[in-house]
């Protein structure tokens, strides 16, 4: 499953995404108390997952 390693490196990226979406998607984590760039990584993660099974 996801990885919850503390202070391991990060990378800043620049992603191209539908601007009406990404503040929805925002708002929603806001009220989760979800960091929006920690559901990417576990979003990559899940899928990185997926695929070695």
């Amino acid at each position: 499953m996801a990885s919850n390693v503390i202070n391991m490196p990060s990378k800043n990226v620049t992603l191209s995404v539908d601007e009406d979406l990404y503040t929805k998607y925002r708002e929603f984590c806001k009220k989760k108390g979800w960091l929006t760039s920690r559901q990417f990584e576990i979003m990559m993660e899940e899928q990185i997952e997926g695929e070695k099974k």
